[in-house]
C-alpha cells in the first residue's frame, strides 16, 4: 500500500498512515464536496478503492481523483447539468451509447463523479455492480452508488496501468473520448500530486 501520510498531512487530519473514512472524507471536501456529500463518497471509498487497486502504487489515486474532480465540478455535480445544449441533443439515437429508444438522450445523461452516460453504459456497469441503474438510471447519481460506477470503468478501461505510466492524455481520451477539459485536468491532477507524493 502507498505511503498516505504525505496526504493526510496535507489535508490536516491524523497521519498514521491508516487511511479511512476521515481521511477520504477530508480528500472529497477539499476538492470540492460539501460535507455530507464527502462523508458519503468516503464511505465507498473506504471500501472500494483498496478493492480496485487505486492504493498499490503512488501515481494510481492522484490521477483518479484529477478526472473524477474535473467531470464532477470538483464532486459538486452528480448528474449531468441539462439545458439540453447542442452537444446533448446530440446523445439522442446514439446507437454507440445504446440509446435507442426515444428521450434515451436525457434519460441517459451524465451522472456520478465519472458522468456515466448512455444506456448501454448503464445496463453493462450497473450489472457489474449488482445494481439495474438502466431501469432507475436516477441512482446512479447517488454519489456512493456513482463512485462504484466510477471504479468500475477506470478497471475496465484498465487505467491503473496508465496512471502508473502517469499517461494523464491517454487517461482523459479513456474517459472523455477527447481532451475535453485537458488543461484542467492535468492542473487538477499537479494539485493532487502535490498533496499525494
Amino acid at each position: 500500500m502507498i505511503d498516505v501520510r504525505p496526504l493526510q498531512r496535507a489535508l490536516g487530519v491524523n497521519a498514521d498512515g491508516a487511511p479511512g473514512r476521515v481521511t477520504w472524507t477530508a480528500l472529497f471536501h477539499k476538492c470540492g464536496a460539501k460535507i455530507d456529500r464527502a462523508e458519503e463518497l468516503a464511505l465507498a471509498a473506504h471500501v472500494h478503492f483498496p478493492r480496485y487497486g487505486l492504493l498499490d502504487a503512488p501515481l494510481r489515486l492522484p490521477h483518479f481523483m484529477a478526472q473524477l474532480s474535473h467531470e464532477s465540478g470538483g464532486f459538486r455535480y452528480m448528474e449531468e447539468i441539462w439545458g439540453p445544449t447542442a452537444a446533448q441533443k446530440r446523445y439522442e439515437g446514439r446507437k454507440d451509447l445504446g440509446n435507442t429508444a426515444p428521450g434515451d438522450g436525457s434519460r441517459f445523461r451524465g451522472r456520478g463523479p465519472i458522468q456515466i452516460t448512455g444506456r448501454a453504459n448503464y445496463r453493462y456497469f450497473g450489472r457489474l455492480i449488482g445494481i439495474d441503474i438502466e431501469r432507475h438510471p436516477e441512482i446512479a447519481a447517488v454519489p456512493s452508488i456513482g463512485l462504484h460506477l466510477a471504479l468500475e470503468y477506470w478497471s475496465s478501461r484498465d487505467l491503473n496501468e496508465l496512471a502508473d505510466l502517469d499517461e494523464c492524455e491517454a487517461i482523459t481520451r479513456a474517459i472523455n473520448g477527447g481532451l475535453n477539459g485537458f488543461s484542467d485536468r492535468k492542473a487538477r491532477l499537479g494539485q493532487m500530486k502535490e498533496w499525494m507524493l
